[in-house]
């Protein structure tokens, strides 16, 4: 009998990677600071159509320095930094306030583009928190409302259900309620390296690296 965990890998082996049109990257012609380059990468992922281009890898850690990770949706970016948003009593939530440090990922594949962002979080005021939660969709702040993300789920999905409508109700009734408890953070980064892939796998990497307790940054080129 054949092991599944042989066949297993040898599919994982025959899978194509960088199947689609590569877009060229010269880092040459690459600005000197990183939010531009990562501006123009967004929009060209947006006119490509590429699914969801504003979702990202939020990586954090807790006191112990143990790391978790989970998909969210970029909300801005300017000169200040990334900014994403989450309830203060969630996982990430928890983590940032013990350890107030982010490492964000992003993954065009069908371009075979990545970018990686570093750096410390810096919360913003509740007047930004709450512009952010009022302009989320009905049903993503009925569902942050209750704030229990994460927790354990004993009633089954009857009883998530049940409290998404409670909270679909009180918010119809008080439109403007905002969770004192949700948070919009703000990644300053410290690095930010762009990825463009290669069939050939020479892929090109450049870093910016801001200079400490500054607005000026420094690029290079990473190996591959």
């Amino acid at each position: 009998m054949t092991d599944p965990r042989t066949d297993l890998r040898q599919l994982l082996r025959r899978l194509p990677v960088f199947a689609g049109e590569l877009p060229a990257f010269d880092p040459d012609e690459a600005p000197g600071e990183p939010v531009a380059l990562f501006t123009s990468w967004l929009l060209d992922a947006i006119r490509r159509q590429i699914p969801e281009p504003h979702a990202m890898t939020v990586s954090t850690a807790d006191a112990d320095g143990n790391p978790s990770a989970r998909t969210l949706i970029l909300k801005d970016v300017d000169a200040a930094g990334w900014r994403f948003a989450a309830h203060a009593d969630s996982v990430k939530g928890r983590e940032l306030a013990e350890r107030p440090y982010a490492a964000l990922t992003f993954y065009w594949q069908p371009i075979a583009r990545q970018v990686r962002v570093r750096g410390p979080v810096v919360r913003e005021s509740a007047e930004r928190a709450a512009q952010d939660f009022l302009a989320r969709g009905a049903g993503a702040r009925a569902e942050a409302l209750p704030g229990h993300q994460s927790r354990p789920l004993t009633g089954g999905l009857a009883e998530r259900d049940a409290a998404v409508a409670q909270s679909a109700d009180r918010l119809a009734r008080e439109p403007g309620l905002v969770p004192p408890q949700w948070q919009l953070f703000t990644v300053r980064a410290e690095s930010v390296e762009f990825w463009q892939g290669d069939r050939e796998r020479k892929h090109t990497r450049l870093v910016y690296q801001r200079k400490a307790d500054t607005e000026l940054w420094t690029k290079g080129l990473l190996w591959p």
